[in-house]
């Protein structure tokens, strides 16, 4: 029977919510990493990453070779998504082998391990959409907007135009939390982190050494290699990267909290996630991250089992789970709204100050 899901508006009042545990409770049947369907997974998307950068440089035509390192770029998003399963232990059920596995299948989107693990396990996870903690996509207010250099604040317009996820994410997410994170930002686990980065580093290196040797012994451009074999793939990427985090986090529905104690209160493992809609084969491609309500209210459950988990919550809870049937309008229109947040009447606003959305604040 298919589900039935509201206009979005605000999420009801959270005190008429089960308990996490309760929740999960009706997902524990579907946490069952199997580790032979996870390799096939692995072994299928290494596969397609090396093909289409075969074909980037096998190819002689410059157009066909962007289609190439298009494809590719989005086949590195596939294998971070299964990284992003083994870094959270739920791709398969041997923590050992998923560590391995997610250094492995983070190599091409040049994710270090360890500062990953940290930054979205721990933070993004453990306080989604809490204010000064949570650093994924958060809004500032127009007080912090106003408070910002001039070159921020540009910056920031267009971080949020709806035409720069993969800058946002080489910036403030790559850049500043990724790869050799400063101390203040990460100060635990350094020797990890350092090992992670050099590791990703190298693994650059020789991607684009190997690009380079290509070119050089087919007789091709090494930079227009570069550029379509390396720097094309890893900036499709980082688009993909920074819009799927902005399109499972930002909607009109979704709040973000100043205080732990509303934040709390809101059971926000649970409203601060969109279930995003793009189509059965999208969704699939994508290996189920739209389906992320499911996702944050159990991270054990592996990317596979996701869209059954998502519509028992979605039949268990309806109204209290925001979903969105994805348009570029609708993507527009939200781009055009969430420029800033007000965290005391718990709505978005435009660079101004004006509401845009309504409040989310009960009663």
């Amino acid at each position: 029977m298919p589900l039935l899901h509201p206009r979005p508006g605000p999420v009801p009042d959270p005190t008429a919510l089960p308990s996490r545990k309760h929740i999960r409770a009706w997902l524990a049947p579907m946490v069952a990493p199997r580790t032979v369907h996870a390799l096939g997974l692995v072994v299928v998307d290494l596969a397609l990453f090396v093909a289409t950068l075969a074909l980037v440089v096998a190819i002689r035509n410059p157009w066909v070779k962007v289609l190439a390192g298009l494809v590719a770029g989005y086949v590195v998003g596939r294998l971070f998504l299964l990284g992003h399963d083994a870094c959270h232990q739920s791709l398969t059920p041997h923590r050992r082998l998923n560590r391995w596995l997610g250094r492995l299948v983070f190599l091409p989107s040049l994710t270090p391990y360890s500062p990953w693990e940290i930054g979205h396990n721990v933070i993004h996870h453990g306080f989604t959409n809490l204010r000064h903690v949570d650093f994924v996509w958060q809004p500032l207010s127009l007080e912090e907007f106003k408070a910002l250099p001039r070159t921020r604040r540009t910056l920031e317009r267009l971080y949020r135009s709806g035409w720069a996820p993969w800058l946002y994410y080489l910036v403030e997410a790559w850049w500043k939390r990724l790869w050799f994170p400063r101390q203040a930002l990460l100060p635990s686990r350094r020797a990890s982190v350092v090992a992670d980065g050099a590791l990703v580093t190298a693994f650059a290196l020789v991607w684009m050494g190997v690009l380079a040797a290509a070119a050089v012994a087919t007789g091709q451009s090494v930079p227009l290699l570069l550029a379509t074999g390396f720097a094309l793939p890893y900036v499709t990427w980082a688009a993909l990267a920074g819009f799927t985090v902005y399109v499972n986090h930002t909607h009109e529905s979704v709040a973000w909290y100043g205080d732990r104690d509303s934040w709390s209160s809101a059971q926000a493992f649970l409203t601060t996630s969109v279930h995003i809609e793009f189509g059965s084969w999208v969704g699939r491609s994508m290996h189920n991250i739209m389906e992320h309500t499911a996702h944050h209210t159990d991270m054990t459950l592996p990317l596979y089992c996701l869209p059954r988990a998502q519509q028992r919550l979605e039949q268990e809870l309806p109204g209290h789970v925001v979903f969105q049937r994805f348009s570029w309008a609708w993507y527009r229109d939200t781009a055009r709204r969430c420029k800033l947040y007000d965290y005391e009447r718990r709505c978005w606003t435009d660079f101004d100050g004006r509401a845009t959305t309504r409040s989310m604040i009960p009663g």
